[in-house]
């Protein structure tokens, strides 16, 4: 007898629908998989096996030929226990198979029948909507994460026999129901604000103005001065994720299996902090089976890298083409895939090895060429693309000893999306760009024009400043972001000058 049932396989970060054919026939008791598997697959024959017999079921003692399709698309992971399971069922005639071209079947299966869940099943999901696909049969707990896409019945099973019984009897069974838009409107309890943060304005205001356009940011100052803490407040002024930005940004979490609560979309825009040990193929993504990494990670989202110059230079040119085109595109010898990258970056470092360089309060004992090699680890290219530069010194006594607040999040908040929501309006006509950090060279032409007074100043920025093209681009951006904010449709001369100000690596060069 023959079966066939579907399932569905990782590639990045969509899915591919899968084929599992199952062939029981006449010949010595043995299982044969072939199709690409990988060894996790090649193990699903046992784990298969001891699941249909402690469940009740009869095992066929014959030759079981499985092939899963495509043939030449590379299968791992434990996902296809459960089509697998099925798949033989029916073939020797245990179960009804009408419902097996309907359906896609995915979940791992323990010995005693139970089903366990499986990550990567919201991009399923979404792409099993756009295939016409019926509906899914998942473990329970992974029932309201697939349930996350609208328009698609998700039924959910704790052990084998309850599949079986389903797929004999179907109308006994009611599909998941869960309301995703509800789910995502619920407010979550934001853990950090900025009225944490005691005195800083000007690093404050570079937050804002990050936040309002996207821009990336370093800060840099002395040990204790507070770059950690106000860099892990910026999430709380970002603007809240849309749904589709929340869907996107948890199908990335999906795949990766850092989905906390399954069922539940990410509503907060993610941050990540990876340590300065982490390797290149950490940051962009990787392995032979390519995964995302913490830039993709990081999507819609900030990438906090604390201690900048101590991570390895090789690997912070990892970041320079995601920077530039927000995303990343991951070659292996049998397929390449395209993450999403489109993140801000946050970092933090000290001025010099001691870190005390330029501090007002403890004196540095650092020499001219240390300094000059401790910088040195930061390419120039790097640095041209973070359109922030921002000294921040250690706070007074009088400052750290006051017990009033500074500024809450929630207001500061308000005027980013203020200022986003003008941007927004002027790149109508161009719904790749989302935020003033994203605009093109022909944009910056039409949006960022300056009168006589700001090209002066600007002009005379580059002269004594040195500056590349690039970082003239980008203080351009930030200028159009701080117009943004003072509600200006025009880009003029204290604009400017304050965006200027914002090159303290290049002034300390």
């Amino acid at each position: 007898m023959l079966a066939r049932v579907w399932s569905a396989s990782i590639v990045g970060i969509d899915a591919v629908k899968v084929g599992v054919e199952i062939d029981v026939s006449g010949g010595l008791p043995k299982m044969i998989l072939v199709g690409l598997p990988d060894t996790a697959v090649q193990e699903s024959r046992e784990r298969v096996k001891a699941a249909l017999k402690n469940a009740g079921f009869a095992f066929p003692r014959q030759q079981i030929l499985i092939n899963l399709t495509p043939a030449d698309l590379r299968k791992e992971g434990p996902i296809f226990d459960l089509p697998m399971s099925v798949g033989i069922l029916a073939a020797s005639e245990q179960v009804n198979p009408q419902l097996l071209g309907d359906f896609l079947f995915l979940g791992e299966v323990s010995l005693d029948g139970g089903l366990r869940p499986v990550s990567g099943v919201l991009p399923i999901a979404a792409t099993a909507k756009k295939l016409g696909i019926t509906g899914l049969v998942v473990p329970l707990d992974n029932a309201q994460e697939a349930a996350v896409v609208e328009g698609l019945a998700v039924y959910g099973f704790k052990h084998l026999t309850e599949v079986a019984d389903f797929l004999d009897a179907p109308e006994n069974y009611p599909p998941v129901q869960f309301d995703a838009q509800q789910e995502f409107n619920c407010p979550d309890h934001r853990m950090t604000d900025l009225q944490d943060v005691k005195g800083q304005n000007h690093a404050r205001r570079a937050l804002e103005i990050a936040a309002a356009g996207g821009h990336n940011l370093i800060f840099v100052g002395p040990p204790g001065s507070g770059k950690t803490m106000l860099a892990r407040r910026l999430p709380s002024i970002l603007p809240p994720l849309n749904f589709d930005e929340a869907l996107e940004v948890s199908q990335i979490h999906s795949v990766a299996g850092f989905l906390r609560d399954r069922g539940t979309l990410i509503k907060e825009r993610p941050f990540r902090s990876p340590h300065h040990s982490a390797s290149g193929p950490s940051l962009v993504g990787g392995g032979s089976i390519p995964r995302p990494g913490e830039i993709s990670l990081a999507h819609r989202g900030v990438l906090f890298l604390d201690e900048l110059t101590e991570f390895k230079r090789n690997v912070l040119e990892f970041l320079r083409q995601p920077l530039e085109d927000g995303f990343v595109t991951i070659s292996r010898t049998r397929q390449s895939v395209l993450f999403p990258a489109q993140f801000t970056l946050v970092a933090s470092t000290n001025p010099c090895p001691c870190g005390y360089y330029g501090d007002r309060i403890q004196a540095c004992t650092c020499s001219p060429r240390q300094r000059e090699q401790y910088w040195a680890k930061l390419s120039g290219p790097l640095m041209d693309r973070i359109d922030l530069q921002v000294a921040v010194n250690r706070l007074k006594p009088e400052e750290m000893t006051q017990q009033t607040a500074g500024e809450p999040s929630a207001p500061i908040r308000q005027r980013v999306q203020n200022a986003r929501k003008q941007a927004s309006d002027r790149f109508q006509d161009r719904p790749k760009v989302k935020c003033n950090a994203e605009m093109s060279s022909r944009d910056l032409r039409q949006f960022c024009a300056l009168d006589p007074a700001g090209q002066n100043l600007l002009e005379s920025a580059i002269r004594r400043l040195g500056l590349s093209a690039r970082a003239m681009d980008r203080i351009l951006k930030v200028s159009r972001t701080i117009a943004d904010l003072a509600q200006s449709e025009t880009i003029q001369a204290p604009h400017v000058a304050e965006a200027i100000q914002y090159r303290t690596i290049d002034r300390m060069s």
